[in-house]
């Protein structure tokens, strides 16, 4: 497909480009050093430990984000179950993820470090649902089977700011609960019954009725920093889990990096996939003018360079892009990206971006496409993902914004750069 397609571009891609600037972003570090024992200390809360009975078959729900330690986590909420008495194991929570099949989810937790032989817990995957609850307007709230004949469940997800809608409750436990949960069944369901920007509302009334017909013991949320590091570990009994959930999403606004700076050209994204984000790389990094929320910061372009191995090919987030390389386009898998997109009812997320052969033309493009700018003024960005942004580039028309805030540190000589290899 891609190599039939020749571009014309008037006037060429020939012309001076900025400089860039390596800078340090200085954001605060709450890093958790004992993971394992900060999980196993939550456990043993009175509230949390009595919700755990001798011989009960636990089943744990592990998403397919990339959450920092989510092995270690994983690990010690499995070992601290069975001190207790208890036969744990995990099953895929991430709806239509993977594709929606059996093989794919269980790939991507083995990806993330959750198997039987490093967890200690059997992983059961099936695409197989029961449907517990019908809510007053007919959507039916489906549940992994295995997870639903077990004598309880427990939850174990990050807790962040959602890449689509706003809310006191957006990405965590309750959003697993009814999305991930459900499978690709669970995820359609409630996908095509409510319109996204109704999910701060939604979700949590489909889990308010769902807890009333599961056993659901707990959920352990996760927060992370601004360096990707977990900050906060939190075991929440089921009858505080809405109140203590959004006091966690308030706790996430605050630590989560951010890119220090209004206004911005074109913002270069070295690579995207689902384990970093949901929607690839996440817009409450990168800004969605369309979407309200996501305002800030003001992006006119973005080129996406790649997508990562953990990905599987998946990119989901991509048509956010204005800009790609042809090495990103040949490392979609269209089928597993396009069960994410219809999912999500949201079919303007399957449109491909301008692909170009390589990181320079694309960003190239992206330049003489600006309004009234020229390219060597232009406000350029560079990032690796929209986890890892302690160090980031901008452009030599940036410095004097560098030079006025106490979060930044300009830390090389402005020089020329190729988009084409990695500087992180």
């Amino acid at each position: 497909m891609f190599d039939n397609v020749q571009i014309n571009i008037p006037g060429g891609l020939d012309f001076d480009i900025p400089k860039m600037v390596k800078v340090k972003q200085n954001f605060e570090d709450h890093k958790i050093e004992d993971v394992a024992l900060a999980v196993k200390n939550e456990i043993l809360k009175p509230e949390i430990r009595q919700t755990v009975k001798s011989g009960a078959s636990i089943a744990i729900g592990v998403g397919s984000r990339g959450v920092a330690n989510i092995d270690i986590a994983v690990a010690a909420l499995v070992n601290s179950l069975k001190e207790l008495g208890a036969v744990p194991f995990i099953f895929p929570a991430m709806g239509s993820h993977g594709g929606g099949t059996v093989e794919n989810q269980t790939a991507l937790l083995a990806g993330y470090g959750v198997t039987e032989d490093k967890v200690g817990a059997e992983v059961r995957a099936t695409m197989e649902t029961v449907v517990p609850v019908t809510l007053d307007d007919g959507t039916k709230v489906h549940m992994d089977k295995f997870a639903y004949e077990a004598d309880g469940v427990i939850l174990i997800n990050r807790v962040k700011p959602h890449t689509n809608f706003r809310g006191s409750i957006e990405s965590g436990i309750v959003k697993m609960m009814t999305i991930g949960m459900g499978k690709i069944n669970g995820a359609s369901e409630l996908h095509g019954s409510y319109p996204m920007s109704n999910f701060g509302i939604a979700l949590p009334n489909a889990a308010k009725h769902l807890l009333e017909k599961i056993n659901f013991l707990f959920g352990v949320g996760l927060v992370e920093d601004a360096y990707d590091h977990t900050a906060i570990v939190e075991a929440i009994p089921s009858d505080q889990l809405f109140d203590k959930e959004a006091h966690l999403q308030s706790m996430a606004k605050k630590l989560m990096g951010k890119i220090c700076f209004d206004q911005i050209d074109v913002l270069v994204i070295d690579e995207i996939g689902k384990e970093i984000s949901g929607g690839g790389c996440d817009p409450n990094i990168t800004g969605n003018k369309n979407e309200p929320g996501f305002e800030k910061p003001n992006v006119s372009k973005i080129v996406l360079l790649d997508l990562t191995d953990k990905t599987k090919g998946n990119a989901t987030g991509f048509a956010a892009a204005d800009v790609i390389t042809k090495k990103l386009f040949d490392k979609i898998d269209f089928p597993t990206t396009y069960a994410n997109v219809v999912a999500s009812s949201k079919l303007e997320g399957g449109k491909i971006p301008i692909p170009m052969k390589d990181g320079d033309e694309a960003v190239r493009l992206a330049l003489k496409t600006l309004n009234g700018i020229d390219p060597i003024n232009a406000r350029v960005v560079r990032i690796k993902n929209t986890l890892k942004l302690a160090e980031i580039y901008v452009s030599e028309p940036m410095l004097k914004d560098v030079d006025k805030n106490s979060m930044l540190e300009a830390i090389s000589a402005p020089t020329l750069m190729s988009f084409n290899s990695s500087h992180f």
